[in-house]
C-alpha cells in the first residue's frame, strides 16, 4: 500500500484565516490539525490541535499546570474565543526559525516510511503530494488502523 492510497481529503487553511475559525473546524470536526496554505495555496506547515492549546494557554500554566485549578472552567471557553478573536492562523504558528519542516511524502511512499516522517516529526499529519499535486494528507488515526490491521506475527 502506498501513501497515495491512504491519503483523504482533508480541510486546509490560509496564514490569513481567522484563527478562531481554525480552531472551530479542529474541534468540530475532531481533526488532530490542519494543513495551512499560503496565498498560492502551497502548503507551509501543519497546525496541530496542540499548538492551537498551546497558543491558549498561558506559559507559567504549562509550566506548572498544577496552577490551572485557579481557572474557573465555566468562563474559559468565553477566555478561548476571546483568545483567538481577531488572530490569524499565522499567529498561532511558532516562528518560522522554530517549526518542523512540513511533514510530507511523495505518493509512492510506504506505509513505513510514512510513520517514520510522522514519527521523526511528531505531527498527526502528512501530506501526500507529488510535485504541486496534493494527494491529501494521512493521519496517525489511519495509519495505525492500516499497521495494525496487518498480518499477525
Amino acid at each position: 500500500m502506498r501513501a497515495r492510497d491512504l491519503a483523504e481529503d482533508y480541510p486546509l487553511v490560509h496564514l490569513t484565516d481567522d484563527a478562531l475559525t481554525a480552531a472551530r473546524l479542529i474541534a468540530e470536526q475532531r481533526r488532530p490539525g490542519v494543513v495551512v496554505v499560503d496565498p498560492h495555496g502551497k502548503p507551509v506547515t501543519v497546525l496541530p490541535g496542540s499548538q492551537v492549546l498551546r497558543f491558549l494557554i498561558p506559559g507559567y500554566v504549562q509550566e506548572d499546570p498544577s496552577l490551572a485549578r485557579v481557572y474557573d472552567e465555566r468562563d474559559a471557553a468565553a477566555a478561548c474565543a476571546q483568545k483567538l478573536a481577531g488572530r490569524t492562523v499565522k499567529e498561532l504558528l511558532p516562528a518560522k526559525e522554530k517549526r518542523y519542516e512540513l511533514p510530507r511524502v511523495p505518493g509512492d511512499a510506504t506505509v513505513i516510511e510514512c510513520a517514520a516522517t510522522m514519527a521523526r516529526l511528531h505531527s498527526p499529519l502528512l501530506l501526500v503530494s507529488d510535485g504541486e499535486e496534493i494527494h491529501g494528507v494521512v493521519t496517525t488515526s489511519h495509519l495505525l488502523e492500516v499497521l495494525l490491521d496487518g498480518p499477525a506475527t
